[in-house]
């Protein structure tokens, strides 16, 4: 499965470690949102108005607590799921 065709909800993972920029609420700039190959589940896609050509996609990371802040990710920042990973815990 391509990143392009995933749907809200769909599994995916961190392709490198997610930084915060500083507009992250509860993240200072620098501060790591999300380890390479931590789950996330894809909430929406948009772009910004001054890109339109660059897809962003809405993602919130597994955390010990459960399901951190809703962050946008740029795709090289993304891999999609495959049949090697495990599965989330909503589908334990």
């Amino acid at each position: 499965m391509k990143l392009e065709s995933l749907q809200p909800g769909d599994l995916l993972y961190a392709a490198m470690e997610i930084v915060s920029d500083g507009t992250v609420p509860g993240f200072d700039e620098g501060q790591t949102i999300a380890a390479q190959g931590t789950r996330g589940v894809l909430i929406n896609t948009g772009y910004l108005e001054e890109q339109p050509s660059q897809t962003l996609y809405l993602v919130r990371f597994e955390t010990a607590e459960g399901l951190g802040p809703a962050t946008a990710c740029a795709a090289d920042e993304l891999r999609v799921a495959d049949e090697g990973d495990e599965p989330s815990r909503a589908q334990l």
